[in-house]
């Protein structure tokens, strides 16, 4: 798993250096954008490292998948402003990757009962969802931009957004309930 991961890791690496290169006469703003793509997709390996934890390799190929769909297609390739419905893909992958976040925390404090944990993984993941709307939009209201499609859409893009989530959590709850003999032992 762990050569896959870094096999993605590199795709995505070298889909970011193609775009830098290609961009580089739009300004040091666009190019740091593009650059950042590097740092967050090694992230996981990154923080292993600095805490002295082991991060589960599937949690890294889902975060590597979350990373080059959000932000290099999502962002760099404009995927949000061109594929209608691939904001509401990435941010159902997001509450799937959350809820395996979810899932790692219940691991490490060995909590064991099955409908707390289907509680707590859902829980977490619209905590995490709430907190990134609220994210974007104070970036928004400092920065300026409409990352949520307010003014096209009122909330609908944020609720939808949440939603999504929710349902990326569900879908994981399902894939928790049957694998629960082997994970709550």
């Amino acid at each position: 798993m762990k050569k896959i991961n870094i096999f993605l890791m590199i795709i995505t690496i070298i889909c970011a250096a193609f775009t830098i290169i290609g961009e580089m006469d739009k300004g040091i703003v666009i190019i740091l954008k593009d650059s950042s793509i590097v740092l967050t997709v090694i992230l996981p390996y990154i923080v292993q490292k600095i805490c002295k934890i082991k991060i589960n390799e599937g949690f890294v190929t889902i975060w590597v998948i979350f990373i080059f769909m959000a932000h290099y297609l999502g962002v760099t390739a404009e995927y949000y402003n061109t594929w209608i419905g691939f904001d509401k893909v990435t941010h159902t992958i997001s509450g799937i990757l959350t809820a395996y976040i979810a899932m790692i925390i219940l691991e490490h404090k060995k909590i064991k009962g099955l409908i707390f944990n289907i509680l707590f993984i859902i829980s977490f993941t619209w905590l995490c969802a709430g907190v990134w709307e609220v994210f974007e939009f104070t970036c928004n209201a400092l920065f300026g931009g409409d990352a949520q499609k307010v003014v096209e859409t009122g909330v609908d893009d944020t609720m939808w957004d949440m939603i999504v989530a929710f349902i990326g959590s569900i879908v994981f709850s399902f894939w928790y309930v049957l694998n629960s003999k082997r994970l709550l032992k």
